[in-house]
């Protein structure tokens, strides 16, 4: 069977002409719908793109494909469209708190999903630093929030009346200036290796980092560069010129703007674990079908046990 998000990716391309276009048309990354539309020649068995200088073309294999494909999304639509007059998801509104990354890389695909079965909701998206979209949720100016936490960390229990719900947990990897010695090597790096190299700090003020770094000053790197921000962008940028290394989610390092050289690291025990703050018993009917989609895109990003 094929996954009907990567059939609308699929469309996207045949209407936008683009690869890049039609990334902006669903709220992907160019790279993320690649991704997608690879998964979706691999299922056919074919290839379904032509890419070239101007853009993407479809392939014989690829119009017929298109054919099938709107037929299959126009009658999911319209079994969406059914089922919203039944649950009440008609009309209302949704409020979504996010932090940056999960806001940038893996929430608007669900909110797209959700706009196209349910048009008529409102959305409102705010972002929010962990703990903080706990706190928002349990005051009510969100219905529901994404939020992390690093493993190993301080313990940050949420706000009476909210429960965390785990979507993923993604391993930290180490990033280099492009070139740099220590992401060259084969297989994973031993923490170890971080004896002496100056670390592009992120947030001091965060404690749930801060157990992270002091960890990796226990192996013997050293803080360079204090980003009081918790900007993954602007560490990115700091390593990339040069300034230190540090270690990101595997989903920073993916998606960042500035070139990187990444390794993972050995033992692979720090991780970042993604959760939905929301309130159990409390929530509307909209809040609990983003949910739901949320447990679907992020299992399919989950990049770690």
């Amino acid at each position: 069977m094929y996954d009907p998000t990567r059939l609308a990716a699929l469309v996207a391309v045949a209407e936008a002409g683009s690869i890049s276009r039609a990334a902006d048309r669903l709220g992907y990354t160019a790279p993320a719908l690649s991704q997608q539309l690879a998964k979706l020649e691999r299922e056919a068995g074919t290839a379904l793109l032509v890419r070239h200088h101007r853009g993407a073309r479809l392939t014989a294999a690829g119009e017929l494909l298109l054919v099938r494909a709107r037929r299959v999304l126009d009658e999911l639509d319209q079994a969406r469209h059914e089922l919203s007059r039944l649950t009440g998801l008609s009309g209302g509104r949704l409020r979504v708190g996010t932090f940056m990354t999960a806001g940038t890389h893996l929430l608007p695909p669900a909110l797209s999903a959700f706009r196209r079965a349910h048009p008529d909701v409102e959305l409102s998206v705010t972002e929010y630093v962990p703990p903080q979209a706990g706190a928002a949720v349990a005051l009510g100016e969100v219905d529901l929030a994404l939020t992390h936490e690093y493993v190993p960390g301080e313990p940050m229990p949420p706000p009476e009346g909210v429960r965390l719900e785990p979507l993923l947990t993604e391993e930290l990897v180490l990033v280099t200036a492009p070139g740099h010695a220590l992401s060259a090597g084969p297989g994973r790096l031993p923490l170890t290796e971080l004896a002496g190299q100056p670390l592009v700090s992120m947030a001091p003020a965060n404690p749930n980092r801060r157990a992270v770094e002091a960890e990796l000053a226990a192996m013997g790197a050293s803080v360079a560069v204090r980003c009081e921000s918790p900007s993954y962008a602007v560490a990115c940028a700091l390593v990339s010129a040069g300034l230190g290394v540090a270690v990101v989610p595997e989903m920073v390092a993916e998606g960042s703007v500035t070139p990187l050289g990444v390794r993972r690291l050995d033992p692979p025990e720090l991780h970042r674990r993604i959760s939905v703050a929301y309130r159990p018993g409390g929530g509307t009917p909209a809040a609990d079908t983003l949910r739901a989609l949320l447990r679907g895109a992020f299992t399919r990003h989950s990049t770690a046990p």
